[in-house]
């Protein structure tokens, strides 16, 4: 019977998950337990796969220690792929630091990947490095080799790096044609496609056009004045004005950058920035206060001159103002950026991965699913939110050895 259990393993390294359950679909021991588990999370059913891991947890005896990591290690990871980010993360290092104590570097290291890429969902990308560091140059098997390049690829893409990104995806398209393991090959080639789709728009002179990131990146070390969408910041080389936290201030410089070189009204200003319909002197007392904020808050970068029928904006030492703006104007386009990886999320781990609260979230995707742009499924806790259509497999589910090699 132990030969079935070792075959089942085998055709889960190989992507095979209906192979592995024709061998233990009808048995009940722990390592069957979380074989069957494991094969349901690659075919898409994390609720099954879930519940069959943690009685194999349970199941396992006290000296089998190795296989209740390997069990914890394989449910993070379905949190991970159903981005239940709240999931304990010491949860996972107690895993890891037992199958490294034990000799299991190959399933230690891929706890570490999966530990990496949850930093990188929440925007932690030092900690995200740190972790992939002290994992160290292990030889890992093809599939695990892909896990480990992806996060380096994503890494390298938020460090605005193209070239560092192609070479990890590069090294991951050839590891996934090792493993042959077709749902790895179709992950890398999506990945890829990120690095060839426009990545942002460049608005300038009243003309904008898209850029893919290999120009966002030789944007940020362009002598021009960029002010930049993504992050609320006006900049230039290493100079950084954030505006952030002063939404006013940023929508005024925006309107006038996307103006430059000429001048924007005083009426087009008020109505733009402030969102008001009708005009009266106080809006004007406030455009002054407001103009005078941000000269403050430009000085190091740029004036704001004052014209006949307005304001217009003058940089200093540098002869082109440029405004990078998303490749989309949405105003929840934060949100769409986290849904567009085809993957459902809670509204909680929304708002985690955004830094804000999950009613903003929760707001934020009501008018998104009123629009049709999102939908949900599920109640409660269990409720999750995805850009149709569904996707139908998740593919990063594979462990990088058979489960229970010892």
């Amino acid at each position: 019977m132990e030969s079935l259990i070792t075959a089942a393993a085998r055709a889960l390294e190989a992507g095979d998950p209906l192979g592995a359950l024709n061998r233990v679909a009808l048995r009940n021991d722990a390592p069957s337990l979380a074989l069957r588990g494991i094969a349901m999370a690659q075919l898409g059913d994390l609720a099954k796969a879930k519940s069959l891991l943690r009685s194999a947890a349970r199941a396992f005896g006290p000296r089998e220690a190795v296989a209740r990591a390997r069990c914890v290690v394989a449910e993070a990871e379905i949190a991970l792929v159903s981005r239940d980010l709240n999931w304990p993360d010491r949860t996972l290092a107690a895993a890891r630091a037992t199958l490294e104590k034990h000799g299991d570097l190959a399933n230690a290291a891929h706890a570490g990947h999966i530990a990496a890429r949850r930093l990188l969902l929440l925007g932690h990308i030092e900690e995200a490095e740190r972790t992939l560091a002290g994992l160290g140059p292990l030889p890992l098997p093809p599939a695990s080799q892909v896990v480990r390049e992806l996060v380096l690829a994503g890494i390298a893409i938020r460090r605005l790096r193209s070239e560092d990104a192609r070479a990890a995806l590069a090294r991951a398209a050839r590891a996934a044609r090792q493993a042959a393991i077709p749902a790895l090959a179709a992950e890398v080639e999506g990945a890829s496609r990120v690095l060839d789709t426009p990545a942002a728009r460049l608005i300038t002179r009243g003309e904008e056009r898209p850029l893919l990131l290999a120009e966002v990146e030789q944007l940020a070390a362009s002598e021009a004045l960029v002010v930049d969408t993504f992050h609320h910041s006006v900049r230039r080389r290493g100079t950084v004005v954030p505006l952030g936290t002063r939404p006013v201030l940023f929508a005024l410089v925006r309107i006038l950058a996307q103006a430059w070189p000429a001048d924007v009204s005083r009426q087009t200003l008020i109505a733009s920035a402030f969102r008001a319909r009708h005009l009266d002197e106080s809006h004007r007392a406030r455009l002054r206060v407001e103009i005078g904020r941000l000269r403050t808050k430009l000085k190091p970068l740029a004036d704001v001159n004052a014209t006949k029928e307005g304001f217009a904006l003058a940089p200093r030492r540098t002869r082109d103002i440029l405004v990078l703006a998303r490749p989309v104007d949405e105003k929840h386009a934060t949100v769409l950026a986290l849904l567009s990886d085809g993957e459902p999320w809670s509204s909680s781990a929304l708002a985690l991965a955004l830094g804000t609260s999950p009613r903003t979230v929760q707001r934020a995707l009501d008018e998104l699913a009123r629009a049709n742009k999102v939908q949900c499924f599920g109640h409660g806790r269990a409720r999750r939110w995805m850009t149709p259509p569904v996707p139908g497999f998740p593919t990063g589910l594979l462990l990088p050895t058979p489960l229970l090699k010892t």
